[in-house]
């Protein structure tokens, strides 16, 4: 009979883990680390996620539970305390460098496939509420509460977060994404959360083209206007400047023309999109920025789907750490399911492989009946002799 590997076993093989063993050597992990290793570390963290499990003592018990079968997938089981201190003292940029290695190489399998597409990459971020539990390293607004924030470069061809950075709750969206490296002529869409018109002067000096919206209050001048469709959804298209100085400059900040286009979106609201793309049908960059809710469905499922609403720590590194193992799951999940046509839908992937996470069965195949245990042929005739 062929072997089969469990399904998490299975997924393993998506992890570049000589990138994971550079990394911890590089951070020094392991060093004086006598059972519970940061591989065991790292695996049970994402088992956590895989599974569903709610609390760092359900995790403990299921991989207790399941112990003859740790050997095979390459971790140990641990105590309790002994997992919580690891998540508390062990290096959170380990995990956040892994997810970057595991990012980028996903969104560059999936463009050399989509040969000739150009790339469009979504900015957002999204807030996670933290217990009081955590007011030692974390800021409170005025009503008490307490939360961190998710800021994510998305990947729209591999519908993959490719960079990730995390932030105190009063951080605005702008102050992480001026140290982003800019790709070169990559397309970016925004909302008015990254409201700089110096850092759209450093997008369009690179060659890149962006598409956010304009403030209301925001005026432009006019220099040159368009026709447009009656009775479409575009309501104007109008190339101008932007007039706004900065405070220590009397040159504008943007001194290059851009576009305005007004659009009525599906609510019946209008919104002024602008772009610096002066040549491209409206109709194209109305509908590049409507694209920009695929980010906010990408925060939907993580949060429906794996382990960052709840935490398994309350320390910044535990929690970190969390999220990064959170993200890693999610590329991992997406990977399997691309490399299968069995199962379409992602949602259905995801919970027939949370049901099956420690059975031995093939990936692809998990929406079908459990092939019956094949017994050995001669204990099946001493059976009969008996009888």
């Amino acid at each position: 009979m062929r072997h089969q590997n469990t399904v998490f076993h299975t997924l393993q093989k998506f992890i570049p883990w000589n990138d994971f063993e550079t990394l911890v050597e590089k951070c020094g992990a392991d060093h004086r680390v006598r059972s519970f290793g940061t591989k065991s570390q790292f695996l049970a963290l994402l088992f956590g996620q895989l599974s569903g499990a709610a609390s760092l003592r359900e995790i403990v018990d299921s991989l207790q539970s399941q112990s003859s079968r740790l050997y095979h997938v390459g971790m140990k089981a641990s105590a309790r305390s002994t997992f919580c201190d690891a998540n508390r003292l062990r290096p959170s940029a380990l995990f956040a460098d892994l997810f970057a290695k595991m990012a980028q190489r996903a969104c560059r399998a999936t463009r050399r496939q989509m040969s000739g597409a150009d790339t469009t990459l979504l900015l957002d971020s999204t807030q996670m509420q933290l217990s009081s539990l955590s007011r030692g390293w974390l800021s409170a607004k005025a009503d008490g509460s307490r939360a961190i924030k998710l800021h994510v470069v998305h990947d729209l061809s591999s519908r993959t977060p490719m960079k990730a950075t995390i932030s105190d709750q009063r951080v605005n969206d702008i102050t992480p994404a001026q140290d982003l490296v800019v790709e070169p002529g990559a397309t970016y869409v925004f909302d008015l959360g990254y409201y700089d018109f110096a850092w759209w002067a450093a997008f369009d000096a690179a060659g890149c083209r962006f598409v956010t919206r304009l403030k209301s209050h925001t005026k432009l001048t006019v220099t040159a206007e368009a026709r447009v469709e009656p009775g479409g959804a575009v309501l104007s298209d109008r190339i101008g400047l932007l007039t706004q100085r900065t405070a220590k400059s009397r040159t504008p900040a943007f001194a290059d023309p851009v576009r305005e286009i007004v659009v009525t979106i599906s609510t019946g609201r209008t919104i002024r999109v602008v772009t610096n793309d002066l040549d491209a049908p409206a109709e194209e960059i109305a509908h590049l920025y409507t694209q920009r809710w695929q980010i906010e469905l990408f925060f939907k499922w993580i949060k429906q789907n794996l382990k960052i609403k709840t935490f398994v720590g309350t320390s910044e590194n535990a929690i970190r750490i969390q999220i990064f193992v959170a993200l890693i799951a999610y590329i991992l999940l997406r990977l399997a399911h691309d490399a299968q046509n069995a199962i379409e839908r992602p949602m259905s992937f995801r919970r027939l492989v949370r049901l099956n996470l420690m059975e031995k069965r093939d990936v692809a195949a998990l929406n079908k009946p459990k092939p019956p245990l094949q017994t050995d042929p001669r204990q099946a005739s001493f059976d009969l002799q008996v009888i």
